[in-house]
């Protein structure tokens, strides 16, 4: 770190970029509660309407990985600054927005602005602590605000939408993010690999290409139909584009991607876990929004409110893990956590149509809380464990591109799950409203199946694939608390 930073004051750096971490993820939910206004207020069709949720999500999943290597490039405080600048002006423009157009572009600008901060925020935070306890800690406090972002953002978004209107789901960001911008020129250090830099601009075009592509099949994907010409062609690009990258990183002199990266199998196992903790549980605050407003019939700040005991018990528990992956590695955590995941889905699997808030929402979501802190934190522990300083910014934004991908494709399926369910009753009931409420149950019954299904295999794939050894000496080494320091330049 320069010698003018001051390393007292990285606790005050951790809160700001948790802050700036908690925008991006509260973005991804806050505009859902407000999407039936918008679409009035805009005069935008029901079938466009979902591109002011895909707009963003297509941005952000298709640069995280471009991202992440530009800050290890450029400067991670630099890449971090400029991902704040373009969000906080994107959330600006969004709320100016007076036609369909302007808004989706509006929010794909705030999916790259929040590409390039994400893990440049999170690369950040793995070179200003130290590998060990006070790292763990570091990482309970960013999964905590990472994991219960998403369950805020529906609070959010239904008070700001309820007593100031859709745009200010959007203006909210403008000053957070000014203000975190100014703030990182003081209380972040510069770090960004040293000596000669060289662009692998073929390989940061077809990944980039390749994962829009991929994220944009996903989610049309259960509208034009898993078989359709579109689907079909769309991902056959996307496998296309990005088995061009592969080559390419294998014959570039300088990678984006240096696949040597992937050569530590607890880093590998962890974004593949990664993925299916996003594929099973992402989806979950879906569902369960959409089992509350269109069967118990909770309006959308109702359906906020009720989300309360869900975000708390995320932060309580990812404090916890934090703490355990200290004393017993992160393995057992991660396992621990996939299976409780697993269980609160089982849980949601028995939702009824006569069914109650108490009985049928409140117990699984404080059991899938817990899950998704005791498998958040130490996933992401795990993905950025043992990095070499200048691949710092690679291995956040491998890890966040795979919960993105994931929560792309786990959306897709399980989407398509619950309305295959769903039509098929109601075609059997000869399309009589009055069944709606039970087939749409069913459908969010076989959905949450599915996705335990996904977090059962997601803990298998955990005590396969990640090192029980690595797991052992991470403890080991932060009960000591003689891991090494790792440098912010290398």
């Amino acid at each position: 770190m320069p010698k003018s930073y001051d390393p007292s004051r990285k606790w005050l750096a951790l809160a700001l970029l948790a802050t700036a971490q908690f925008m991006v993820v509260l973005d991804a939910s806050i505009v859902n509660v407000a999407l039936p206004s918008i679409g009035r207020d805009l005069d935008i069709s029901q079938d466009n309407l979902s591109w002011v949720v895909n707009g963003y999500v297509l941005a952000f999943g298709g640069f995280l990985l471009l991202g992440g290597r530009l800050a290890d490039l450029l400067g991670r405080r630099t890449i971090f600054i400029v991902g704040l600048g373009v969000f906080a002006v994107a959330s600006l423009l969004g709320g100016l927005a007076s036609n369909e157009g302007q808004l989706i572009v509006a929010r794909a600008m705030q999916g790259l602005g929040g590409a390039l901060l994400s893990p440049a925020a999170l690369s950040l935070v793995t070179t200003m602590f130290s590998e060990g306890a006070e790292r763990n800690k570091a990482l309970g406090v960013w999964g905590a605000v990472a994991g219960s972002g998403g369950a805020v953002g529906v609070l959010l978004g239904g008070v700001l939408t309820e007593y100031f209107g859709w745009e200010w789901v959007l203006f909210v960001n403008t000053p957070i993010g000014i203000g975190a911008a100014l703030l990182a020129t003081r209380l972040l250090p510069e770090s960004k690999q040293e000596g000669p830099r060289h662009y692998d601009i073929a390989g940061a075009i077809t990944v980039t290409l390749g994962l829009t592509l991929l994220v944009y099949a996903m989610v049309e994907a259960p509208d034009a139909g898993w078989g359709s010409g579109q689907t079909l062609s769309l991902m056959g690009i996307a496998i296309a584009l990005l088995t061009a990258f592969v080559v390419i990183e294998t014959r570039s002199q300088w990678p984006l991607v240096p696949f040597a990266i992937f050569s530590n199998r607890t880093r590998t196992g962890a974004n593949i876990v990664a993925l299916l903790l996003a594929m099973s549980l992402f989806s979950m605050f879906f569902f369960v929004s959409l089992y509350m407003q269109q069967v118990l019939g909770f309006d959308a700040l109702e359906a906020g409110l009720a989300y309360l005991p869900l975000s708390a018990g995320i932060i309580v528990s990812a404090g916890i893990a934090s703490q355990l992956v200290t004393k017993v590695g992160f393995k057992n955590v991660l396992i621990v956590g996939m299976v409780l995941i697993a269980a609160g889905l089982v849980g949601f699997s028995q939702v009824d149509p006569d069914g109650s808030y108490v009985s049928d929402v409140l117990f699984p979501s404080l059991v899938a809380a817990v899950g998704l802190g005791f498998a958040f934190v130490p996933v992401t522990i795990a993905a950025v464990s043992d990095v070499r300083p200048h691949e710092a910014g690679l291995a956040s934004g491998l890890v966040n591109t795979a919960q993105q991908i994931g929560g792309a494709v786990g959306l897709a399926i399980l989407a398509t799950v619950a309305t295959s369910r769903t039509d098929d009753l109601m075609a059997t009931a000869g399309g009589n409203p009055q069944q709606l409420p039970v087939a749409l149950t069913e459908g969010f019954q076989q959905a949450f199946t599915v996705g335990a299904g996904m977090a059962i295999l997601g803990a298998i794939l955990a005590a396969v694939l990640i090192s029980s050894r690595a797991s052992r000496e991470h403890a080991e080494a932060a009960r000591r608390g003689d891991a090494a320091v790792m440098p912010a330049a290398a």
